[in-house]
Order: C-alpha cells, then structure tokens, then sequence
C-alpha cells in the first residue's frame, strides 16, 4: 500500500506542475490572500467589579490568525477530485446529465465564490451551510466550496497514474487500491497548489499594506476568479499552455515506463482473485503455470453461441482456450484476427476452442449491431461476448488490445501474450497444450507459415495515433487545441515532426474523434509500410504525400479501417489530407 501510495503522490506531483494548472494559480494566490486576523479581546470592568471581555472586531493591531484557509481548499479539492474521478461518469450517467457538467459546475462555483469575495453578504451566504459544523475555525469554509470547484477543473490533467484511475472507475470496480492511488494522487496534484495559497496567506498577515487596503485586495482577488473562470470558459487560457513546452512529458514517460509502477498499478485496476496471473510473464516462450482462469463475467450479448447462450470456462473444462481481447476498430487487432481464425479452422476438433472478448476502445464499438457486422466481415466463427463494461477485462487484469490468455484443459492460465507478433511461438504452445490434453492425437503440419495477413511494424514504426480529446498525445500543431464539445479552429505546421499530426482548419472535437467542418484538415508525418484510418460519416477524404499522385477515399457508413497506405518497406513520409464536412476521425494505425 505504501508503494502505491507513493506512486500516486509522484503522480500526482507531476500533473500538479504541469501546464495544464498554471491558469488555476492566480486564483489560488488570491484565494489564500483572503484569511482574517485573529480578534483580539478588550478587558473592561463588571458592574461587580470582576473582569469581562469585549470582543473587538478585527483591529489593525491584532496578531496573525492561523489560516486554515489554504487547507480547506486543498481539501476541497482533494474530496471533489477523489469522488468525481471515480464515480463521476456513474453519477452523471444516473442523473442523464452531459460529460462536461461537472466542468462547467467548477466554473461556476469558481464565479460565485468570486462574487462572494466582491460582495461580504453573498460571501456570508455561501459560508452559512458551514456554521453548523463543530467550531474549528467556521470562518472562511467557502475555501472548502473553492476547493470542491477547483477539483471538477482539475481532473482533466491527465497522467499515466490518473489513466489506471479512469479506468477503475469507468468499469466501476473501485477497491482499496484504487481509493489509495486516487486520494494519493489528488494529495500530489494539490500540493504545488497550497505552496501558492499559504503564499497569499502570509502576504495577507504580514505585509502591512494588505491589511491597510484588504477590502480592495478582496475585491481584486474577487475580480481576478470572475476574469479566469470566464477565461477558462471560452478557453482563452488555451494561448499560455500552448506558448510552453510540455516540460513534464519526460516524467510522465519514466512513470509510466517504470517497471515497478507498471506491477502496481496493474493491482489497482484488478481483483484479488486473478493476482495469480502476475506470474505469467508477458510473451514468454516457456508456459507457466498462472492460476485458475478468472470466468467470463458482466457480458451483455454473445455472438455465435447457440442460441446466443454465454460462454463459460467450466463448459470448456477439458478443451484448450484462448481467449482473445480485442476491439474491431484496433487495427491491431484486425491483423491478428487471420491467424485466430487459422487456428481455428486447423484445431478446433483437435480439443482448441478460442473466446473473442470484445471489449471496446470508442462508444461506437459498444453498439451490438456495428459488432455484428464487425464479426460477419471478418468471418469470425467462434463465439465472442460483448464485454461492454470491461468486466472480463478487469476480472483478466488485461491493459492491452489484443491480448490473448492460453489456457489449459484444466482450466489453468498458462500463457499471455500482449499486443501483435509471434504467431509461431503461441502456436507452439497451443499444439503443446494440445498434446498434453489428448498425448493420442494427431496434429497437422504449424499454420502459421500459410497465413497471409499484414504483418506488424518494425522497431521505429510510428506508434497507433488517436485524434479525439481522451487520448490524444501526439497533436503537435501551431494553432488550436483539443477541446471536447467545440469547434475549434486549427492550424498546420509546414514542416510536420516526426510521428506527430496537426489538424487545418475546424473541426468538432468530442472525447473519441474529430468531425470534419469547413477547410479541414490533418498533416501526418510517420515511418511506416503501410498507414490505416478510422473514419466514419459519408463523404471523401483526399490523400496528399509528396512525389506520389493524390488519391481519394470513399468513407461510407459506421466507423471503420481505411487503409490510405501500402507499401512493401518502411519509409519516413508527411502525408496531408483533406476531408469532406462530416467526417470522423478516431485514430491512424501504421503497420
């Protein structure tokens, strides 16, 4: 637990200095500047005789008080972080309330908190809930409201610890683990924020002219929230981050490549019961020995079953399975399913019987009718379960599309591979399992070798490249940023980095994909052979890389691969295209 603690506090830490909460500063600054004096007391003479205390309002010459201001916002944050993180898209599901809600309720409460530093009685107001609770300083508990706005603002500085969160808590399987990583990373991520605040803090005890002109100092702290949440609104803060490097990429890389983080937070995403599988080793070519098979669990349909009747390991006992997690738009995942289906068709009355868990990356691949479709194109006959919530994904501990689990006859994990390639190798141990089940039968000849499907990328083929808001990481481009539910308005580079991408003109962003509008367009430099594109809508999109004649593509109908290009070696090109209105994009895959 302490491990995991600290990785999300690194996390945390990391996202709390990043660009993306630089405009969340002033307003912090301020916000600490707005802590009172301590009251002093006037000792006057009873009638009796006896002493009595007057109290005396907030003189000049009173002492420091000890603000806790600053710490009420950072628990206001940390709490509304924490609980939306987790179970934000579960309650604004519940309440059919849209995606940004909690956005825009954060930009709220900050506008009001801010009139209520221009305005004492409104300011009373927002405190009044608070004055029932035990008297620890009731005084500015509309700090704790700030904090709880900053929160819902802050969730969008995304990391590589927060991405194992998001998850937990979109398939809404939160245990402890989660809840440490998550308060962890909330506590990491306001940290950097309460150096600012108990900065404006001190400044508002100790510097002589603040106490002569607090009044104005909280109308202008007042003025500065109103300013900045309206900036944050219209994205007008969008032009600062844009101006600065992203100077914490390379911490977040080491985190998420760093090999004991990787074993941590793959607990936090999982279940005590499928621990076992942490003894299987990736890829390896030797089979291990990983535990019983975790069931399939929370599906909402199956396809090719009888009578649409779900699958079950403890139907399977006797038979080797593979079970196989993939997404039909993932690309990968198509040049994978030739070899499946190979395997199939060669050892399926041998005692093999393969599993496809479909477990969807976009919306759109959640809808049964597109996955029936998906499966009939690709003539897919073992039977495959709609796992919508991620349920088998979570109770497998899986982090990868495709993946495949090889297990034995008795019902025993013996091999993961991750991700595409060595075919041979899970053939191997397929027939090994094989025999081993059944030492009498009789095999034929590997399939692997007869199999005609694309083949995976060398090292330096540009990795998969998504282009909606969730998870894009590679929009590299002079003008415009990703912001969900807008139409933004983007700029090209004229010289394209490496495996990066810029969008031209506008287009509508949402979480999953870009929408074409007017004028636009992408530019993408890759090394590859061969180059796919998730699109959807009807309309063109025109193909431009230099030296070669342009070609246009038909896109018709739900989303799907196009391939735009095919080579028979790896070549760095920039290629520009041009897109019809209407057009969505969801990623570019490279082969």
């Amino acid at each position: 637990m302490i491990t995991l603690a600290l990785i999300g506090l690194l996390g945390g830490l990391i996202t709390g200095v990043s660009p993306c909460v630089l405009p969340m500063l002033p307003i912090i600054f301020f916000a600490g500047t707005t802590g009172r004096t301590e009251p002093q007391k006037k000792t006057t003479a009873r009638a009796d005789g006896s002493a009595g205390d007057v109290l005396v309002e907030e003189v000049e010459a009173g002492k420091p008080a000890r603000d806790w201001r600053p710490l009420k916002i950072i628990a206001g944050i940390v709490v509304s972080f924490s609980v939306f993180t987790l179970a934000g898209s579960v309650i604004l599901s519940a309440l059919g309330l849209p995606d940004d809600f909690l956005r825009w309720g954060g930009l709220i409460i900050l506008s009001i908190v801010g009139l209520g530093l221009i305005f004492p009685a409104l300011g009373h107001w927002i405190e009044k809930p608070f004055y029932r609770l035990p008297k620890i300083n009731r005084n500015n508990n509309g700090a704790f409201v700030l904090g709880l706005g900053l929160g819902t603002l802050y969730v969008p500085c995304a990391g590589p610890v927060l991405a194992a969160i998001t998850v937990a808590g979109a398939t809404g399987n939160v245990g402890w683990r989660t809840v440490v990583l998550t308060v962890s990373f909330a506590m990491g991520a306001a940290l950097p924020l309460l150096i600012f605040a108990s900065a404006g803090s001190r400044i508002s005890q100790r510097v002589k002219a603040y106490r002569d002109h607090q009044k104005g100092f909280r109308v202008a702290g007042g003025a500065v929230m109103i300013a900045l949440a309206v900036a944050l609104a219209f994205n007008v803060t969008d032009v600062i981050q844009r101006s600065l490097p992203s100077y914490t990429s390379g911490l977040e890389k080491k985190v998420a490549e760093n090999k004991t983080v990787q074993g941590a937070l793959a607990p936090a995403i999982g279940n005590d019961a499928s621990a076992d599988l942490a003894k299987c080793t990736p890829g390896a070519a030797e089979l291990a020995s990983c535990g019983a098979a975790p069931e399939f669990r929370g599906t909402q349909k199956w396809f090719n079953t009888p009578g649409g009747q779900p699958a079950t390991l403890s139907g399977l006992k006797g038979k080797v399975v593979l079970v196989d997690f993939w997404a039909y738009s993932c690309i990968n995942c198509q040049r994978a399913t030739p070899h499946l289906l190979a395997w199939d068709k060669a050892y399926k009355s041998l005692g093999l019987q393969i599993v496809g868990i479909h477990s969807p990356e976009f919306a759109f691949e959640k809808s049964a009718g597109n996955l029936q479709s998906a499966i009939s194109k690709e003539g897919i006959g073992y039977p495959v379960g709609q796992d919508n919530n991620l349920a088998t994904w979570t109770a497998y501990r899986n982090q990868y599309w495709p993946a495949k689990y090889l297990v034995d006859a008795g019902g025993t994990v013996r091999s993961i591979k991750f991700g595409e390639g060595d075919y041979g190798q899970t053939e191997n141990q397929i027939r090994e399992l094989l025999k081993a089940a059944n030492p009498s039968v009789q095999l034929p000849a590997p399939v692997d070798g007869t199999v005609k499907a694309d083949t995976i990328g060398a090292d330096g083929t540009t990795p998969e490249t998504y282009l909606g808001y969730s998870r894009s990481a590679n929009l590299n481009g002079p003008v415009g940023k990703l912001t969900p539910n807008k139409t933004v308005a983007f700029g090209l580079n004229q010289a394209q980095p490496d495996d990066t991408f810029s969008l031209g003109g506008s287009w509508a962003v949402g979480t999953q994909s870009v929408t074409s509008t007017k004028g636009s367009q992408a530019r993408l430099n890759f090394q590859a052979a061969k180059v796919f594109h998730v699109l959807s809508g009807e309309g063109t999109v025109t193909v431009s890389i230099p030296g070669e004649p342009d070609k246009t593509i038909t896109v018709s109908g739900t989303p799907n691969a196009y391939q735009l290009v095919d080579k028979p070696t790896q070549e760095r090109k920039t290629m520009t295209l041009t897109y019809s209105p209407g057009i969505s994009a969801f990623t570019f895959s490279f082969g």
